[in-house]
C-alpha cells in the first residue's frame, strides 16, 4: 500500500537538533526503547498508548506493520546524547489534501519538560509544512489526558473540537478524543514561537 503514496510521504527522513534526533524507527531499537519505559510508569496510564516493557517487541513490529501499508512514518527519539528516548510518529497520512496528525508520541521522565518535545515539534512540523506541503497539521489526544491536551495548546495549536466515544483507550474504556491543528497560515507563527521557547531552554 506505501507504494500509493508520493515518494516523499513513504520516507522517514532523519531530523536532527541540540537536544534531540529523530531517526526511522527500527526493530533494532526494541531494546532502547524498552530500557526507556522500564520503570516509568507511563504504561499504567490508562488513557495513554505506551506499551509496557514486556510488550515494546511487539508495539515495534505492529507500528513498523503498519509503516509498511503505508499508514504512518514511526521515529525512534534520541536525546542529545544519542539515548534512546522514546517514539513518535505522523499518522493519518492525507497527501493528497495534504494533511497528517502528529501523535502516539511518549518519552522516559527523565526528558519530558526540557527542550526536547520543543525541538521535535519543531522539527516534525517543520518537516511536514516546508518538505511535504502541508495545508493542516493535527493532533488527537484523550479528553482524560490533560497534560497531553496543555502540551498541544502550548505549541500554538488551535483546538477543533471533541469526538465523544470517538474509538478506545488502551484498556478498552471508551475514549473522548480532542481534535487540535495547525494550518499552514499559522506555521511562520508558530515556527518563531517554538523557536523562542527553545532558545530559552537553552
Amino acid at each position: 500500500m506505501a507504494a500509493a503514496l508520493p515518494g516523499q510521504w513513504q520516507q522517514v527522513p532523519v531530523l536532527a537538533g541540540h537536544h534531540a534526533m529523530l531517526e526511522p524507527l527500527q526493530a533494532a531499537h526494541a531494546d532502547g526503547l524498552r530500557a526507556a519505559v522500564e520503570g516509568s510508569g507511563l504504561d499504567r496510564l490508562w488513557y495513554t498508548s505506551v506499551p509496557a516493557p514486556d510488550r515494546v517487541q511487539a508495539y515495534v513490529d505492529g507500528v513498523l506493520q503498519a509503516q509498511a501499508q503505508g499508514r504512518v512514518l514511526a521515529f525512534t527519539v534520541r536525546d542529545g546524547s544519542g539515548a534512546i528516548v522514546g517514539s513518535t510518529r505522523f499518522y493519518a497520512l492525507e497527501p493528497e489534501v495534504p494533511r497528517l496528525s502528529i501523535g502516539y508520541t511518549w518519552y522516559a521522565p527523565r526528558v519530558q519538560r526540557t527542550g526536547l518535545n520543543t525541538e521535535c515539534k519543531l522539527m516534525l512540523l517543520g518537516h511536514a509544512f516546508e518538505v511535504l506541503g502541508c495545508a493542516s497539521v493535527g493532533f488527537e489526544t484523550s479528553w482524560h489526558n490533560h497534560a497531553s491536551r496543555a502540551a498541544i495548546t502550548r505549541l500554538g495549536a488551535r483546538q477543533d473540537g471533541v469526538l465523544r466515544n470517538h474509538k478506545r483507550h488502551a484498556d478498552g474504556t471508551l475514549r473522548d478524543t480532542v481534535v487540535f491543528s495547525i494550518i499552514d497560515a499559522e506555521w511562520p507563527a508558530v515556527r518563531s514561537h517554538l523557536r523562542f521557547r527553545l532558545d530559552a531552554n537553552t
